[in-house]
């Protein structure tokens, strides 16, 4: 299964929680209700608002690293001979630039 970026939208509504600005009679009885949650609009606004960041850092060319998690990396390819695996035939792929993903160790001992 694939995550969306609504399941992300999803995760970071319900782990992302505000102090109220006033303290009310409920704080006393049951800690856990003194907080405030995000709308939904407000969290798909975050994360668009981070992917958005992300983008346009990788479209200038910089380097992004999230600690404990990874590095994405712009890296040039140059103009190389490739083969139409349908008909065989010779063609130039032209230059160009990729996005690569380098994962930390962190993330790697989580994955083993």
């Amino acid at each position: 299964m694939a995550l969306t970026k609504a399941d992300i939208v999803k995760s970071v509504r319900e782990k992302v929680r505000f102090k109220p600005r006033r303290k009310s009679q409920q704080r006393f009885l049951f800690p856990e209700m003194d907080c405030l949650f995000l709308g939904r609009r407000r969290a798909t606004d975050i994360v668009n608002t981070l992917f958005e960041i992300i983008k346009v850092s990788l479209a200038r060319g910089d380097d992004i690293r999230i600690s404990r998690f990874g590095k994405f990396q712009v890296k040039f390819k140059w103009a190389r001979r490739g083969r139409n695996p349908q008909t065989g035939e010779m063609i130039i792929l032209k230059s160009r630039r990729i996005v690569t993903f380098r994962p930390s160790p962190k993330l790697k001992e989580k994955m083993n």
